[in-house]
């Protein structure tokens, strides 16, 4: 199953940083509730990582008032065959 990262932003303000963490913990999702925020260090914003079938799966997790400017990356590992294979096909 994919897993993605998702960064959720919100206002540099202390005011903003406890609203979005209350709706995080009030939406009643298992992986909201456990985000973890980079509030202390500067980094406005909740993270959460989630194996979901979609993009769309992960966004569709994120409270609607937060949807449009949140950023959803899907990862990847690699295995060393598959980065020999990639330097060696793409070698200049």
């Amino acid at each position: 199953m994919p897993k993605f990262f998702i960064e959720v932003p919100h206002d540099p303000d202390m005011y903003s940083c406890a609203k979005a963490i209350q709706v995080f913990q009030q939406s009643g999702s298992h992986l909201l509730t456990n985000a973890e925020w980079g509030c202390h260090d500067g980094e406005h914003c909740g993270m959460i990582i989630v194996e979901v079938d979609s993009r769309e799966d992960a966004l569709s997790i994120i409270p609607p008032a937060y949807r449009a400017e949140s950023r959803v990356v899907q990862l990847s590992r690699f295995t060393p065959e598959q980065i020999q294979r990639t330097l060696d096909e793409h070698q200049g």
